[in-house]
């Protein structure tokens, strides 16, 4: 008799999740829910309380109709048994971080403080925290800190102690009102089996815990940082620690009943959506970048040590798969760009040229940028739209096209920043390998690698490697559910680890992407123009772009 699981990926922009035949890795059905509440970065819901720049804000409520939409439309449209549902995996942006009370409620449901902008969930794209995060790199480097060596020597304005420093330092009403402060990941899981348990990946990788060095820095360091802190980590973030692929509990009857589930259904405990991926895509073993491409691209690598990157998002020991390192790197953004350039610079003449072959602005501008050949346009660009988080873990910094005439075309630009976005990933995997970090093989997944294939092209191109795809179309829910299958365990039609579920459930699309090697060889010339960019504008030696900022910043 069949077995199924359910994953669950939640999103930037929606929550997606897809039913799982746990023996064959069959996907029998997807459903996806859009937030109603998107991205917050104006002005909060039914408010005209206006945000800051660079504020990025969500709303839980969303995740929670994410679940009780998506679960039982899975169910409905596959056509299973319920009772033959094993568990139930969920991956999730990270950091995304909320204040809660000790019962879990989010502070922004209390009517109290719904208005208070600090009382919501900060997405994982929230950049406003940068001055803390420039605090903590300084106090942390001048005290030898452990785990400052661990995230490439900088801690990001993207991360837990960042934001939760922010709150402190901007609303202290919110943060003496929340009882703990919880990852967005580990909140669902408590919303669905009423148990509050962390998980070691976002721990690992997005606040200051290493686990062979015991946890999280000592009391002293936060007091350094702030007295108002000292004692942070036993009074906010308390709690059971998790690795990935355990159970952390079953279903609520609550929950239960409202999905149409057995309350027996295992949930595994929380994990990244990046992290979730690379199992789904084959990968259990050192030699392999994993590339997630969405509107950011993460770049996960596992290795046998535990190697020091620069500029990396972390080294955490089973931090993707048991038993290894986890590397992880990205790029705040690069759909995001290709959609920025569209939705704001695509002039109107293009837009009718695309209307009139019935297609969309982007898929006519990637059509006629597929006809030039690298450095054709003689444009060169920085990928820093949403700041730089590998290497340079700088949000500061901003994006830079050079080259530009009269005679530029829109789709000159286009092709341009998608190159940019692939010199972005080669200036990652060159720096992985300086620092010792074999690469052999490239492996992506997300909705950039199912949709467009120039980008996939070009980035084949530019790094010069063969790209593999994965099977799946939704990878971080695939690895999710293989994820919850392990969490099951054999007992009930699961899996004893991760390697054994990656081997049944996930696979590869025939389809691969191969380098040309005269376009490497162009993009290797052009790579030496874009480093120069790279250390002129990220390394401090013109800080225009910062002072840009500030005078932005002062409106």
């Amino acid at each position: 008799m069949s077995k199924y699981a359910i994953g669950i990926d939640f999103g930037t922009l929606s929550g997606r999740a897809v039913l799982v035949n746990v023996g064959t890795g069959e996907e029998l059905a997807t459903s996806v829910c859009q937030y109603a509440n998107g991205v917050i970065d104006q002005t909060l819901p039914a408010s005209d309380i206006k945000l800051p720049h660079d504020w990025a804000l969500q709303d839980p409520r969303d995740y929670l109709r994410v679940v009780y939409k998506t679960i039982p439309a899975v169910i409905k449209q596959g056509g299973v048994n319920a009772n033959d549902i094993i568990g139930i995996g969920t991956d999730f942006t990270a950091c995304t971080m909320l204040p809660v009370k000790k019962d879990g409620r989010p502070l922004c449901t209390i009517t109290e403080f719904k208005d208070r902008p600090h009382a919501w969930v900060k997405l994982w794209k929230h950049h406003a925290a940068q001055p803390e995060a420039n605090k903590i790199n300084e106090i942390a480097n001048n005290r030898d800190e452990g785990f400052i060596k661990r995230c490439g020597g900088k801690y990001s304005s993207e991360w837990f102690f960042s934001k939760l420093w922010q709150i402190l330092d901007e609303d202290e009403t919110i943060y003496n009102a929340a009882d703990i402060f919880v990852e967005a990941a580990d909140w669902i899981v408590w919303q669905l089996t009423g148990n509050y348990v962390r998980n070691e990946c976002t721990l690992g990788y997005k606040t200051m815990w290493i686990k062979d060095l015991g946890g999280f820095p000592g009391n002293d360091f936060f007091k350094a940082l702030d007295p108002r802190l000292e004692n942070v980590t036993q009074t906010k973030l308390r709690g059971e620690i998790l690795p990935l692929g355990a159970r952390a509990g079953t279903l609520t009857a609550a929950v239960a009943k409202k999905l149409g589930l057995p309350e027996n259904v295992a949930v595994c405990a929380g994990n990244v959506d990046a992290h979730a991926a690379v199992p789904a895509c084959t990968v259990t073993t050192p030699g392999k970048m994993v590339m997630i491409m969405g509107t950011s691209v993460c770049h996960m690598v596992l290795d046998h040590e535990r190697t020091l990157v620069p500029g990396m998002c972390g080294v955490v020991q089973d931090g993707m798969v048991p038993g290894l390192w986890g590397v992880e790197a990205g790029q705040s953004a690069v759909g995001d760009i290709y959609g920025w350039f569209v939705h704001n610079f695509v002039p109107d003449s293009v837009r009718r040229e695309a209307n009139r072959v019935k297609m969309s602005a982007h898929d006519y501008l990637t059509l006629e940028a597929s006809k030039l050949r690298p450095g054709q346009s003689g444009l060169l660009a920085l990928d820093w739209f949403n700041g730089n988080r590998s290497i340079l873990v700088d949000a500061d910094l901003s994006g830079l096209i050079v080259g530009m005439t009269l005679a530029t075309q829109a789709h000159e630009v286009y092709r341009s920043l998608i190159e940019a976005t692939a010199f972005g990933t080669y200036k990652i995997l060159r720096t992985f390998e300086e620092s010792g970090v074999k690469i052999d093989e490239l492996y992506a997944c997300g909705g950039l690698s199912e949709r467009n294939n120039l980008v996939m092209q070009i980035f084949s191109d530019v790094t010069g490697r063969t790209i593999k795809i994965a099977r799946s179309g939704q990878a971080g829910a695939l690895g999710s559910a293989m994820h919850a299958a392990v969490a099951a365990g054999p007992q009930a039609g699961g899996y004893a680890d991760m390697a054994e579920a990656a081997k049944a459930m996930a696979g590869l699309k025939e389809k691969q992407y191969f380098p040309n090697e005269e376009n490497h060889r162009i993009y290797d010339k052009l790579f030496v123009e874009y480093e120069t960019l790279h250390d002129y504008f990220g390394r401090g030696t013109n800080d225009v772009m910062k002072r840009l900022r500030s005078l932005r910043q002062g409106w």
